[in-house]
This record gives structure tokens, sequence and C-alpha cells, in this order.
């Protein structure tokens, strides 16, 4: 699936709920469900900068796409960032730098979540793309 692809379907998944609450609930569960970050991935230099809940993200590149994996002491910024990382995981690094998230604001996500969690958010997405653009100026080189 694409980007934008995968992002219609988090916001079909999303117009289910009727209120805040759903949603909230909704997130909850995305990141019940995030698989564990094995913890050799649980390092400071995989702590994202900027969130005031530790997140960890780490990223490797396999056959010219970019997998992500990512961890949260924090439930809700687990569930978030298990929707970043639903979205722009096994994709190219291309489309990850260039890509317009446009599910974080049809949903709803950057009217309801304290600023500091919106911080937070710009903050994985921020670093996933720099791994993008890390993984693109390597495939360069190699070129």
């Amino acid at each position: 699936m694409t980007i934008n692809e995968i992002q219609d379907e988090i916001i079909e998944d999303f117009e289910l709920f009727d209120d805040w609450e759903g949603k909230y609930e909704y997130i909850i569960d995305l990141g019940k469900k995030l698989p564990e970050l094995d913890e050799k991935h649980k390092t400071d230099e995989n702590i994202i900068k900027g969130c005031q809940s530790v997140v960890w993200l780490h990223a490797h590149e396999n056959d010219g796409k970019v997998f992500f994996e990512a961890d949260s002491q924090a439930i809700i910024v687990k569930g978030l960032v298990s929707m970043l990382t639903k979205v722009l995981s096994g994709q190219k690094a291309e489309d990850i730098m260039k890509a317009d998230l446009y599910f974080i604001e049809k949903v709803g996500l950057a009217g309801h979540l304290a600023q500091t969690r919106s911080n937070g958010l710009a903050a994985m997405l921020k670093q996933m793309k720099n791994y993008a653009l890390v993984f693109t100026s390597k495939e360069a080189v190699s070129k």
C-alpha cells in the first residue's frame, strides 16, 4: 500500500468513533498492539529528542525500503508512534521524505493533543524523515 492509502485507511478507522473518548481508546489500543521493541534498540541514541515521554525509534533499510520499530513508556504516545510506523514503515526513503502526513489533521489529532504531545508527534515525524534522508544519502553514495 502507498503512504496515502494507509493514511486514508487510518482516517476511515477514526470515522467509526463519534467522540474523542472513543478515539483516545483506539489510540491506546494501537499502542498496546505495537510489537515490543528489542531491548538492544532501547539506547540513548534511539531516543527521540523533543518528546516529553521517552520514545525509542529504530530504523533499518532492506531492499530499498525503510522499516521502523518504535516503543514508548507512555501508552498514548505508543499509539501515536504506532500510527506513524504503520504509515511510513516499508516505504521507499524518498517517499518518506516527501510524504505529507495529512491524516494527523484529518482525524483531528492536531486539535486534540496537548501541545507537548503535538510537539512530540512532530519530533517523531522529523526523526523518521531524517532516517529516510540518511538512507537516501547512503544509496546515492553507493551508486
